[in-house]
């Protein structure tokens, strides 16, 4: 098969290679990093025949101080979602809304089947169509609590892309968030946390953002600039960033009841904890509750 590379931010649907690289850096954690963060058989398979190979051939091209830093925060960012979607579901949560899905893997691997839990990946309908091309390739099977929702923001909404979907609003939902705040303004932002602040109670969010470089280190801010700068050269430009504390305020603003930041440091307490081989993340997240 011809890869090509769709994108997995809820926008355009143009071609990007985020989805890939961030797959890509899943499935080198569990070659590489000891002990796993985040458990996903499913990273390497879904990548394709090639790419599979070449990582599995030489998972080191992706062992760089830069790279290792992207997939600290690839697993930690994934492992803090699905934390929230555990404990939401032990609360009598049935629905899980994917933002900007990509690769994301989870529907592939639910510890939660058990449960009834309904599973919607929301995404661009190209970036759709790939990924199911993908999974087709590798064989693996489409989940019956999966749905796809496609959601074309220049031309519908995600409320109407859920509704069509089946999701029910009326119903208390987890949703996860990751990965695509940073290409997004932060007037389409705060639209769609406000849907979320407007759904059921125990509804929940989490998601990752950007800080402004003042709430950087000079270290931090080195590679922030760094890698948005890679990002500008791929078309795929950064366009928010947030002062964490006054994001804080502005998302609780919005209605939700419980909005808590998580800073690298106590991510990296909580889940990079002393480890042999030095894993560390930079990113921040904002979890918020309805």
């Amino acid at each position: 098969m011809t890869q090509t590379q769709p994108d997995n931010i809820v926008r355009t649907g143009q071609t990007s290679r985020t989805a890939l690289r961030v797959a890509a850096l899943r499935a080198v954690h569990a070659m590489l990093d000891e002990p796993i963060v985040l458990s996903d058989p499913i990273a390497l398979p879904i990548l394709g025949s090639q790419l599979a190979a070449e990582l599995t051939a030489d998972p080191f091209q992706h062992n760089d101080p830069i790279s290792r830093g992207l997939r600290a925060s690839v697993v930690v960012r994934s492992r803090f979602a699905e934390d929230e979607l555990a404990r939401a579901v032990a609360a009598g949560v049935r629905q899980y809304v994917i933002l900007g899905a990509g690769l994301d893997t989870f529907a592939y691997r639910n510890p939660h089947v058990g449960s009834a839990l309904r599973v919607f990946e929301v995404d661009h309908p190209s970036t759709q169509a790939w990924k199911r091309q993908l999974l087709a390739d590798a064989g693996i099977a489409l989940p019956e609590n999966l749905t796809f929702a496609p959601v074309d923001f220049e031309n519908s909404t995600l409320a109407q892309g859920l509704l069509t979907a089946g999701f029910q609003p009326e119903l208390p939902a987890c949703f996860s968030w990751l990965g695509v705040t940073v290409y997004l303004s932060e007037t389409a932002i705060m639209q769609i946390l406000g849907y979320v602040a407007g759904l059921a109670n125990g509804s929940s969010i989490a998601f990752d953002f950007r800080a402004k470089a003042a709430n950087l280190g000079a270290i931090e801010r080195a590679v922030s600039d760094y890698i948005g700068q890679r990002a500008a050269e791929f078309g795929e430009p950064w366009v928010s960033a947030f002062d964490p504390a006054a994001l804080q305020e502005q998302v609780r603003a919005l209605g939700f009841r419980d909005v808590e930041i998580f800073e690298p440091d106590a991510l990296n307490r909580r889940y990079l904890f002393r480890r042999k081989d030095g894993l560390r993340t930079t990113t921040r997240l904002l979890l918020a509750r309805v």
